[in-house]
């Protein structure tokens, strides 16, 4: 699957220049003239990278990055016309990936996009069990290093377990923790969803089964894998 990157730039030359360098490289690229659909963009597809101008004619792009914070871990790379050192800061304090001054070099800029992919995905690797690779920014999670097909639901349910393993999760405690509404699903509904998980684990390694069930409570995750 390519990687996706939202460029949020309001001058037309220079999105035509980092969408085709992009592109070259084996991106694919989202684009949006000003900050506003961009959370509605995150919410509706997978976004594995935003390009954020800071200079937006609707927002300032540090404010939109504070915005998005609260919602979405997903890496920023700040474009600027400064170079001011202090605005440099404050673009990374605030949630900032990295930080590229105008003019820059597409190659450069596709550079830097590489290598924030590759720590994303080397620290979300190292924060989970062994066998597990949680890709927050991809909504992505690899077992035994392939990558899982999971719905929405099936995605949430697994990452719940994976950040705790061998506690042991309610069924209602589930529910609460990867439905955005909780209240209209049943106890059954998670029971369904761990089942394919478990199909789609095992299509991986036949031989382990990872979820655990304890009858009259709930499900955890094997620890030690």
């Amino acid at each position: 699957m390519k990687p996706t990157i939202l460029i949020v730039e309001d001058e037309p030359a220079i999105v035509d220049t980092i969408q085709y360098a992009l592109e070259t490289e084996g991106f694919e690229t989202v684009c949006a003239g000003a900050g506003s659909p961009v959370p509605n963009l995150l919410s509706e597809r997978r976004i594995d990278l935003i390009v954020l101008d800071i200079g937006l004619p609707d927002i300032n792009g540090i404010e939109l990055c504070k915005e998005i914070r609260k919602h979405s871990s997903v890496p920023v790379i700040f474009l600027t016309a400064r170079s001011d050192e202090v605005d440099r800061v404050v673009g990374l304090e605030i949630g900032g990936d990295d930080y590229v001054t105008k003019p820059f070099s597409p190659r450069e800029l596709t550079a830097r996009i590489k290598a924030v992919l590759r720590r994303t995905c080397a620290s979300a690797g190292s924060e989970s069990p062994t066998a597990f690779a949680v890709m927050e920014a991809k909504r992505q999670i690899c077992y035994f290093g392939e990558a899982l097909t999971l719905s929405k639901h099936e995605y949430n349910l697994l990452k719940v377990l994976i950040s705790r393993p061998g506690a042991v999760f309610s069924r209602d405690r589930l529910m609460d923790l990867a439905w955005e509404e909780p209240e209209a699903s049943m106890d059954r509904t998670v029971d369904a969803h761990i089942k394919n998980i478990r199909a789609k684990l095992k299509a991986v390694r036949p031989d382990i089964d990872p979820i655990l069930t304890h009858r009259g409570v709930g499900y955890s995750l094997k620890e030690d894998l």
